[in-house]
C-alpha cells in the first residue's frame, strides 16, 4: 500500500464509514450502512498467480464499467473472491493513476450507499461529520 499512502484515510473519510479487520479472511473491510464497499486484502500464494502476493483493494464497480477498466488499465482485476460482474480488484503496486483509484473508491461508495433504505441514507447524512 506504500505506493498509495493516502488511501486508510480517504476510504474513512465518507461518511457513515465503519472498518473492522475479517481475522478469517485477513481483510480490512470498509463499509456503509452495515454493507461492504471496499476491502484490503494480501492473497497468499495458494490463490491464483494472478492475485497472489499482491496488495489488493477490491470494489464494487457498475456491471457495465468493470470489463472496460480491466481492459484499459492491466491494474484492474476481476474482483479477487468476489462476483467478478461487479467486483474489481487494483493491485496496489502503484501502476494505477491516483485520480482513477480515487474516482473508483467514491464510485464504489456511491452504488453500495445508493442501495441502502431512504432511512439509513437519512441517518448517514444527517450524522456529525468526522
Amino acid at each position: 500500500m506504500s505506493a498509495y499512502p493516502w488511501l486508510e484515510e480517504y476510504l474513512l473519510q465518507r461518511p457513515g464509514v465503519t472498518s473492522d479487520f475479517k481475522v478469517e479472511w485477513g481483510w480490512q473491510r470498509y463499509m456503509v450502512g452495515g454493507k461492504l464497499f471496499a476491502a484490503l486484502m494480501h492473497p497468499t500464494d495458494k490463490y491464483d498467480a494472478a492475485y497472489a502476493e499482491k496488495d489488493l483493494l477490491n470494489l464494487k464497480c457498475d456491471p457495465l464499467l468493470a470489463p472496460l477498466l480491466r481492459q484499459q488499465h492491466p491494474e484492474v482485476l476481476p474482483g479477487f473472491y468476489s462476483d467478478k460482474r461487479c467486483w474489481n480488484s487494483v493491485d496496489l503496486g502503484g501502476g494505477l493513476p491516483d485520480d482513477l483509484l480515487r474516482q473508483m473508491i467514491d464510485d464504489s461508495y456511491q452504488l453500495v450507499f445508493a442501495k441502502l433504505t431512504k432511512k439509513s441514507q437519512r441517518e448517514i447524512a444527517a450524522a456529525p461529520e468526522k
